[in-house]
């Protein structure tokens, strides 16, 4: 959930042509990237994704950002602005949507691709206009020019926001590889032609803010794919993220020179790589892929399989073949090779899988043991190298956790912007600029929105906090039956547990206890079943507690006879 910030009120009404920002998403977090730009009376959205669960979020299978900012403004809204194809920036649109299907979305060939086959499955048909870099639109009172940023996925945009009140840049997700796949680089002449202009708020990319120096180029890691083709005794497994075109490129690349065939695992690897191919931002070497049935007809040395699961994620393909729950049977002499490194918070996940894939005989090839993932996002020198160019007036960091944050804006002020004019914020924290300056206007609700199964928005902290407890805790149910008339405890208790490693005997000795409570309850006038479930609740926790250590749920019944 978002941090509460008690010293803040909620803002006032924005003063005529004051541009406001409202972050609902990714400031403070890497994750469910969402930006509200507002300007007389009109809302501009930057981006809708999804934060992915860890070990905090039991059974949750999705976290979006808070909507409740737009509910009752959502004809206010001119359109969502997507910098880019990733989950974190385009998996909370068909939530979004639901609420008003007909907000235009503007964003690359790609991006709207990827985002349009998600729409599918929601039965939602969008409307859609693609843009490249170069292109200007405006939107109500809001006018955007797109800028070629290089990023871990193709078409990527920066946008630059010009307003009546001011100018915004936002770079989205971004770095300075000089060297790409595809050829395209950051436009750092374009990102000087807006400094030149002026850049009244520069809202950038914070994700390696505390990284010195350079990002490696993603040319760098092909060496080491190769050698791994070339020492492979069987299968090889590639693991990275459905939207990784660049990585897959490498991989298919890498097949190709070593005479075997690609299948990809998985349906999203499957429609995403599908997408790309079709669209020419993936070039596939003929006769490489092939289906996945295909590959039982074929020699082990002979085969790649390409899958989701470089996080940990437990339904994802790599997890299901560490567990021996997959069609693919991970042997000895097979080769994993995970082309990603750990998103903050999965480095246990991740753990978890290799070891499982290493038990069954594999050799696992990971970014802590060899070069085969680079970052896809701008480490500190190049940081400095955009506030130069592009020379802010104000600068508020995106993305990233409160220490990327932190790290972002010491950098900013490294190079001249003064401390009052960056503000470091996170979700929920609203920023107007008025006059040129930036202040900290107040706060927005911003909290996690769980996606539960089937429903959306119902699970909350509560029930987190019921599972967290099942899971560590255990749990006790206690069962007792009183006389209607005279009050006195005519059966039990009968005490049943689940997640304990002592025997059920063990409550023997609290047997006694519990119905003595009941009965001094009952003598003290007490008679209502919800005050002796309470009775039993307290005198058991109380023991459990000095007993056995744990604080279980405990859900007792009190039954009238």
């Amino acid at each position: 959930m978002s941090h509460p910030h008690f010293d803040l009120d909620v803002p006032p009404p924005l003063k005529d042509g004051a541009v406001r920002i409202v972050p609902l998403g990714g400031l403070g977090e890497i994750g469910r990237n969402m930006m509200v730009l507002e300007h007389r009376g009109q809302l501009l959205i930057i981006d809708c994704g999804v934060l992915f669960p860890d070990d905090d979020h039991p059974g949750i299978d999705l976290i979006l950002p808070d909507f409740r900012f737009l509910e009752d403004r959502l004809d206010d809204v001119q359109a969502i602005v997507l910098t880019h194809g990733h989950e974190d920036h385009i998996g909370g649109v068909p939530f979004l949507l639901r609420l008003k299907p007909d907000i235009p979305l503007i964003g690359s060939q790609l991006t709207l691709a990827l985002v349009e086959a998600k729409l599918k499955e929601h039965k939602i048909r969008p409307y859609t206009l693609a843009v490249k870099e170069g292109d200007i639109e405006r939107l109500g009172g809001f006018e955007t020019e797109f800028i070629a940023v290089n990023h871990s996925i193709p078409d990527a945009l920066a946008v630059m926001v010009r307003t009546s009140g001011g100018t915004l840049l936002h770079t989205g997700d971004f770095k300075m590889d000089q060297l790409p796949l595809d050829g395209r680089i950051t436009d750092l002449r374009a990102f000087g032609r807006m400094g030149e202009e002026g850049v009244d708020v520069f809202l950038t990319d914070s994700t390696n803010a505390t990284v010195p120096g350079f990002t490696t180029p993603e040319i760098e890691i092909a060496p080491a794919i190769d050698k791994v083709f070339r020492h492979a005794k069987r299968r090889i497994v590639v693991a990275c993220f459905a939207s990784h075109v660049h990585r897959v490129q490498q991989v298919l690349d890498a097949a190709a020179k070593a005479g075997r065939k690609v299948a990809y695992v998985g349906r999203s690897m499957v429609k995403n790589m599908g997408i790309a191919a079709d669209l020419g931002y993936l070039n596939v070497p003929p006769g490489v892929v092939v289906d996945l049935k295909a590959i039982d007809d074929l020699p082990d040395d002979d085969v790649v399989l390409i899958c989701t699961g470089s996080q940990g994620e437990p339904m994802a393909a790599l997890a299901r073949m560490a567990n021996r729950d997959h069609r693919i049977d991970i042997g000895v002499d097979d080769t994993v090779m995970l082309l990603s490194s750990a998103i903050p918070g999965n480095e246990s996940s991740v753990w978890r899988v290799i070891n499982g894939l290493m038990r069954l005989g594999a050799t696992v090839v990971h970014s802590g043991s060899a070069r085969v993932h680079v970052s896809g996002h701008a480490s500190a020198g190049e940081l400095l190298y955009a506030y130069n160019i592009v020379k802010p007036k104000n600068v508020v960091p995106v993305h990233g956790e409160w220490r990327h944050l932190r790290a972002n804006a010491d950098l900013a002020i490294q190079t001249g912007v003064g401390h009052p004019h960056v503000a470091v914020v996170e979700d929920g924290m609203v920023v107007d600029l008025e006059d040129g300056r930036i202040s900290v206007a107040g706060v927005v609700p911003a909290g996690y929105v769980y996606v539960d199964g089937s429903s959306v928005g119902e699970a909350d902290e509560a029930l987190l906090k019921d599972r967290k407890i099942l899971r560590d805790e255990g749990f006790i149910s206690v069962i007792a039956v009183v006389d209607s008339v005279s009050g006195k405890v005519v059966a039990g208790p009968e005490i049943f547990a689940r997640g304990f490693a002592l025997d059920d005997g063990v409550f023997d000795e609290i047997r006694p206890k519990v119905l003595t409570a009941l009965e001094d309850a009952v003598a003290g006038g007490v008679t209502d079943t919800h005050q002796l479930q309470q009775v039993i609740r307290r005198t058991i926790g109380s023991w459990v507690g000095r007993r056995i250590r744990r604080r279980p749920m405990i859900l007792p019944t009190v039954i009238e006879a």
